[in-house]
């Protein structure tokens, strides 16, 4: 992880240069991300939601309009950096042992993280597994909420994304930037961004934080909505 992060850090830095292959001299990250907003498909059931994809029409079967709603507003927020979590129940059914092993761990990586696909292949007990991981992750169903654009390559290049390499490097730029939790000064209560009690914390009471335990050591608590902790 040491080298991948200096090579994000070198990338982030205001002085950097966007690799070739990741975004050209002409995009915007702010507009790729607004093009994305515009036009996301969201394909939803009974269970959850199945699928996101650039067709910009919804495939919505009878029970899943709750879901498809749902989903909709959270990427909408998670686009617009109001949100660093997604809650919307997702149905990963007919998805293969192994894809599913690597969609779960994919999930668990925290926002603003990253991981190498050998140390994602590695994590589910695959360690000479990561081309097949790269794969499975090409055809992960539901990008954005499982953040398949945190996987990069062992050399901190950018590697392949589902929605392509533009909006990768739109989505490791929007989650550097982005503050993971956000404290209220009045209830001394920190939430994850995103939580439905964060977004009702007025602007002249909100604090940031970097990790739960600088929360903690001021004196604040982990809200039991969001489980910022956990």
């Amino acid at each position: 992880m040491d080298r991948i992060d200096e090579m994000l850090t070198r990338y982030f830095s205001a002085a950097a240069e966007p690799p070739r292959r990741a975004l050209r001299r002409s995009g915007d990250p702010a507009a790729v991300l607004t093009t994305l907003a515009e036009r996301i498909g969201i394909e939803a059931g009974a269970r959850g939601v199945r699928g996101l994809t650039l067709a910009g029409d919804d495939d919505i079967t009878p029970g899943g309009r709750p879901h498809a709603r749902r989903a909709r507003r959270e990427v909408m927020e998670f686009l617009a950096g109001r949100r660093t979590f997604f809650s919307v129940p997702v149905d990963l059914e007919g998805v293969g042992d192994f894809q599913a092993r690597v969609l779960a761990s994919t999930n668990a990586i925290p926002f603003g993280d990253v991981r190498s696909y050998a140390q994602l292949a590695a994590s589910i007990g695959a360690p000479r597994a990561a081309r097949a991981v790269g794969n499975a992750l090409a055809a992960n169903p539901v990008p954005l909420i499982v953040p398949c654009h945190r996987i990069v390559r062992g050399d901190g290049t950018w590697g392949n994304y589902a929605l392509g390499p533009r909006l990768k490097t739109a989505l490791l730029a929007l989650e550097r930037r982005v503050p993971l939790l956000v404290g209220c000064v009045t209830t001394r209560i920190v939430c994850r961004r995103g939580c439905a009690h964060e977004q009702r914390v007025r602007e002249d009471r909100r604090v940031v934080f970097a990790s739960v335990g600088d929360a903690r050591s001021v004196g604040y608590r982990p809200c039991q909505a969001c489980r910022p902790a956990a």
